[in-house]
């Protein structure tokens, strides 16, 4: 069983997460008696049950972009206006 990373696990909710470790448990189970053909069923719930918490993990990702390249807009202008004032006050 392949497990999801711990941001994605940190992500999702309190029912999402009891899901998961129960089918992480069965999917163990499953291993230890070599029963493959039915990991890969509770392998493939895995996979859509982390979906939401992926997405939620892009989001996340994408608001930290969006913040980011408003700081750097925003040092940009700074920077500018001063050195406008800087022209302005040399002339």
């Amino acid at each position: 069983m392949r497990h999801c990373s711990v941001q994605v696990r940190g992500l999702l909710t309190r029912d999402e997460l009891d899901r998961y470790n129960a089918l992480m448990e069965v999917g163990s189970f499953l291993e230890s008696h070599t029963r493959y053909d039915l990991v890969a069923t509770v392998q493939a719930e895995v996979d859509l049950l982390i979906q939401p918490a992926i997405e939620r993990l892009k989001e996340k990702g994408r608001e930290r972009d969006r913040k980011t390249q408003e700081y750097l807009e925003e040092k940009r202008r700074a920077d500018w206006e001063a050195q406008m004032r800087t022209l302005d006050e040399e002339e």
